[in-house]
């Protein structure tokens, strides 16, 4: 994973009046997953099965709120969907929604453990915004990079790890081709699509072969595919 996706030329940089990163091109990123969407199923018949069952890819829909969207997966960090989102909710309400960098700084760190943050994850995302508000992490100068420059700059912040850094390149910058090899959703559905239920490392990396290079439009419809 080691170049930005096929779209990127197209990628718009706006940023706004507090120094962030705006959005990306919806129009160009929606047409680059249609893309996907067809290579996919002509490569491949399981995804032209999934794809037409669950119908388009909703990725390039997604707002870009970059720092909003790291916190919420630290957040999310070992636990439940359901507990996560309870959390999430009385976070915002402290900090705003999206959540607002200024609000995390000035808010005590008891108060967001009262939200019931865990005292790791309170310091996590309040270092987030410590590193967001003095600029050693730009998301303004990350979209230009590629894959594999993004997760060294992020996981250079605690509490972001690889996993948390790919979920940010395929949801937030919307690149094309991020396969997180370690996700554990990713590896059941391929077992369950590809694998005869068979454990193996190598099954996800191997089947994804066929993916390129539009391996996280994959990955959305093998995630799908278990809310089915």
């Amino acid at each position: 994973m080691t170049t930005r996706s096929s779209f990127s030329a197209s990628r718009e940089r706006r940023v706004g009046g507090n120094g962030q990163p705006q959005g990306l091109d919806k129009i160009a990123v929606g047409a680059a997953i249609r893309r996907a969407e067809r290579h996919l199923a002509k490569t491949d018949p399981i995804m032209k099965r999934l794809i037409a069952r669950h119908g388009h890819c909703p990725i390039a829909e997604r707002e870009f709120q970059p720092f909003h969207t790291l916190a919420n997966s630290i957040i999310s960090q070992q636990l439940s969907t359901k507990a996560a989102a309870t959390i999430k909710v009385r976070v915002g309400a402290l900090v705003g929604v999206p959540f607002q960098i200024a609000k995390v700084l000035s808010t005590t760190p008891e108060n967001l453990r009262g939200a019931g943050l865990s005292a790791a994850k309170a310091r996590y995302i309040r270092e987030l915004a410590a590193h967001v508000n003095d600029g050693r992490l730009d998301f303004g100068a990350i979209i230009s990079l590629d894959d594999d420059a993004v997760i060294e700059r992020l996981v250079i912040v605690p509490g972001i790890g690889r996993w948390t850094a790919e979920m940010f390149l395929l949801f937030s910058l919307k690149r094309l081709d991020v396969l997180a090899v370690g996700d554990a959703g990713l590896q059941r559905a391929a077992r369950n699509l590809y694998g005869n239920q068979r454990k193996s490392a190598a099954l996800l990396p191997r089947v994804a072969e066929n993916w390129r290079p539009y391996r996280s439009i994959a990955s959305w419809y093998l995630w799908r595919s278990l809310k089915a």
